[in-house]
């Protein structure tokens, strides 16, 4: 499944890049991009479809790169259909909360990528490793830990990145795996 969300990621780029320029705001937002205005209009399936849309090469590079590596561990940890379910709330929760914030502040701007599904899925392995009392597939709680504040860091430091969207898909992450996710239970006479 991490792969699939992947893929779709990299279609779309290729498809809007061929179209135009991924790094105009005004093309984006003409083609589905997390724009206030055009929500407060009824078009709401932007803070769906904002989530496959990326700004130019290096956005949607570094957003499959943690993607991917995040990704299979929670896909590992969850299974496929829980993954999905887990990227697309996040990735909603954070669409939403940056909307709202837009629309509290009255200072719009377009808004558009994975980011904050991804933060989702950092949160949900965050709530894996506790479930495992504090150690899971080679990630141990302190390292979950700094993930979440590197990537923070990342956000906050770097301009024009949308940290609402981040801070949403994190907290929608880590509450929507807390109902979704079981720790396995494995069977002290190996039995299948």
């Amino acid at each position: 499944m991490t792969i699939g969300i992947i893929v779709v990621n990299i279609i779309v780029f290729v498809l809007m890049s061929i179209s135009g320029s991924t790094l105009d705001a005004q093309y984006m937002a003409a083609h589905g991009a997390m724009y206030p205005e055009y929500i407060k209009d009824g078009q709401y399936w932007r803070l769906f479809t904002s989530m496959f849309m990326h700004f130019g090469l290096m956005h949607i590079l570094n957003n499959m790169v943690v993607l991917g590596a995040v990704g299979q561990i929670v896909e590992k940890a969850m299974g496929h259909v829980k993954l999905l379910i887990t990227f697309l709330v996040s990735g909603m929760c954070g669409s939403v909360l940056s909307y709202i914030v837009m629309l509290y502040n009255n200072d719009y701007a377009v808004s558009a990528g994975a980011s904050g599904a991804i933060f989702g899925l950092v949160g949900a392995l965050v709530w894996i490793v506790i479930a495992n009392r504090g150690f899971y597939e080679g990630v141990s709680r302190k390292q979950a830990v700094f993930m979440v504040i590197l990537m923070i860091y990342y956000g906050v430091s770097t301009q024009g990145v949308d940290n609402w969207a981040h801070g949403g898909g994190l907290v929608g992450g880590f509450v929507i795996s807390i109902v979704l996710y079981r720790k396995k239970r494995y069977n002290k006479y190996n039995i299948n």
